[in-house]
């Protein structure tokens, strides 16, 4: 990547990393390199003391009950569908024959609703509640009158990877106690964001990948277990673990009972050393950083004339052929903004911004066709997404809010339209 480029897809994979993540993974490939847990030699035990770490420290992060009911996955969507359909075969192996429904939302991702949509095909009933079409908010009442006796799930993000929007999942997991139904919260966009203490939200299962907001490696994620709902979860695959080799069963124990093969051991390595950075800094510190550069964004996008339900706008401006999704207010979102343009596709607007400022950002519908749905960009192919991270400067955001507002200018017929030069 160019050094001069300013990346803001973090909410794809953060970018740059901690220094410390990639010396981390270069000596476990270098000087460790064994399977971790398998032999009795050295190397082996100190790469399964690099998983004990990264583990722990997650536990920490997460404020879990216990470190061995955090499972490592491949990335957030692994762990979404070892939830997802470990839950629906517990349920099909308990209650044969019984019918059974899962309730998400419309601001969920595809690792949401596409598990569901393959279960539908078993016999699954899904039930997709609505948000608000302005700010992406779902409301708990409408998540409860979802919840019968066949809801075997319920399935929400914390954080929209569409609008920013921050969901009340404490008060839809409050809803989810009432009836005695498991809650799943995906918190890709959520993990070292903003606090996520499984106790205090109440949370049954948290899917979270390692490399968004934990800064750590691609191939990374997990998913925490509430010591009391890992019998609600079956296995969706089995395989070594380099304990209980004597049975042909998958070990009961956890989290071996999800870990079936190697592990990516390089990435952990990388991973364990990025949620220390994000534990030495706090999670309250790095909110308070991106709480500072959302609000200048939102401020600048507003000045500059772009268009949202909540601000009066007088149509003046460089951005005014803008449309921000997602709340209008700092505290109700994380740093993604998802902007359309009156003329510009969201393509041409990531072009434009990557060929004459380096600003690099997201087009489409960011595998989040609901949410599009909910907020009106699906029709046009989704918005242009700008995402920031805790390397962001407030000059960054300076230099993006000026390249979108050049790059919209330079659509000729907005141009013409509001009697703006093009730039």
């Amino acid at each position: 990547m160019s050094e001069s480029a300013l990346y803001l897809d973090n909410a794809a994979t953060s970018f740059p990393k901690p220094r410390a993540v990639y010396d981390a993974m270069v000596r476990y490939g270098t000087e460790v390199g064994a399977s971790p847990g398998r032999g009795q030699y050295r190397a082996s035990r100190e790469g399964a003391s690099i998983i004990r770490r990264c583990r722990e420290r997650l536990a920490t992060l997460l404020n879990a009950e216990d470190p061995g009911h955090i499972v490592f996955t491949l990335n957030t969507t692994d762990a979404l569908n070892l939830a997802i359909k470990g839950v629906w075969r517990q349920w099909r192996l308990t209650r044969p024959g019984s019918p059974a429904r899962i309730v998400t939302t419309a601001m969920d991702h595809n690792s949401v609703l596409r598990p569901l949509d393959a279960l539908g095909a078993e016999g699954l009933e899904v039930v997709v509640v609505p948000a608000d079409p302005v700010s992406g908010l779902v409301n708990p009442a409408a998540v409860a009158r979802a919840i019968d006796g066949r809801t075997a799930l319920v399935a929400v993000n914390m954080a929209s990877n569409v609008g920013g929007t921050i969901q009340p999942v404490a008060e839809i997991a409050l809803c989810c106690q009432a009836a005695g139904v498991p809650i799943l919260v995906d918190a890709a966009q959520a993990l070292g964001h903003l606090t996520v203490d499984v106790r205090v939200i109440g949370a049954d299962f948290v899917a979270f990948p390692g490399h968004k907001g934990l800064l750590g490696p691609q191939g990374t994620g997990g998913l925490y277990v509430r010591p009391a709902s890992a019998s609600l979860l079956a296995t969706t695959r089995e395989g070594g673990t380099g304990s209980w080799s004597e049975s042909r069963s998958q070990p009961e124990s956890m989290p071996e009972r999800f870990e079936a093969g190697s592990h990516n051991t390089v990435g952990i390595a990388g991973l364990g050393e990025a949620v220390q950075w994000v534990l030495d800094r706090g999670v309250g510190a790095l909110r308070a950083h991106e709480l500072s550069l959302i609000r200048l964004m939102l401020e600048g996008l507003r000045a500059g004339g772009c268009r949202h339900p909540g601000w009066e706008a007088d149509g003046a401006g460089p951005l005014c052929g803008f449309r921000l999704l997602g709340p209008a207010e700092a505290e109700r979102r994380v740093g993604v903004f998802g902007l359309v343009h009156d003329v510009l596709s969201p393509p041409e607007v990531a072009a434009g911004l990557e060929s004459g400022f380096g600003v690099l950002a997201r087009a489409g519908l960011t595998c989040a066709p609901l949410a599009h749905e909910t907020f009106g960009s699906a029709a046009g192919g989704g918005a242009c997404r700008l995402s920031i991270g805790p390397f962001v400067t407030e000059p960054d955001i300076e230099r993006a809010l000026t390249a979108i507002g050049k790059v919209g200018l330079s659509a000729s017929g907005f141009a013409r339209k509001t009697g703006h030069a093009v730039a």
